[in-house]
């Protein structure tokens, strides 16, 4: 016979491989693939909307491919994968040296905070983020925790209780990009500060927005 019949009477194509079924593993892949690519600024709202909602109702390989075909690799600059997102973090340090993240690191599910008299950075503008919520919990004391952000982060400080502790926030708002993360910090910090902020310019990036200097008058 040139062809097989399938169940429902219909021919196949001799020798053509079958439509690979998606898993729940491949459609979170592509879920986090799209994720970060909005935080990126390579997706608007209403694409990551489309997409996701798309991406979890695909039903084979094929599918989720269209959805991230316009899209680059996720990876970070030292090969790191989204596989490698870990479900908790733990920091802790008492009376030691400034702990920084920066750079391209892999946001976790979820964080715990254990210090003292020690200083925290979490830089999210070029962050590997893979999740909607960023959940993390605070017992600390002393010096200060700044969490450095992009549009399309927000930081939510209302579960959080402070004792002798001050919160400043220099986020603009920005209605335009989409929420990629939402950041909850929890639990609670005494005699210390939290500073929410964006990138501070470079100094090529402060001449550029300088006013042009207007001529002098005949």
């Amino acid at each position: 016979m040139s062809g097989q019949t399938s169940p429902a009477g219909k021919h196949s194509v001799p020798d053509s491989p079958p439509e690979l079924r998606a898993s729940h593993a491949d459609r979170d892949r592509v879920v986090d693939v799209l994720r970060i690519a909005a935080g990126d600024g390579l997706l608007t709202a209403d694409e990551l909307d489309e997409r996701l909602e798309a991406a979890l109702s695909a039903r084979t390989v094929r599918e989720l491919t269209v959805l991230t075909g316009d899209l680059p690799a996720v990876s970070t600059s030292t090969g790191t994968a989204v596989a490698d997102v870990k479900d908790v973090l733990r920091i802790e340090g008492v009376h030691s040296g400034a702990v920084r993240h920066e750079g391209r690191w892999v946001v976790p599910r979820r964080l715990e905070l254990a210090t003292a008299w020690c200083s925290v950075t979490l830089d999210f503008t070029r962050a590997v983020i893979t999740q909607d919520t960023l959940r993390i919990d605070m017992n600390t004391a002393g010096k200060k925790l700044t969490l450095i952000t992009k549009p399309g982060i927000t930081v939510d400080t209302g579960a959080l209780s402070l004792v002798h502790s001050k919160i400043k926030i220099r986020q603009a708002p920005n209605h335009r990009t989409p929420v990629t993360l939402r950041v909850e910090l929890v639990g609670t910090t005494t005699h210390g500060r939290i500073v929410v902020r964006g990138a501070r310019r470079t100094f090529g990036q402060w001449l550029l927005r300088r006013p042009a200097p207007q001529p002098a008058g005949d």
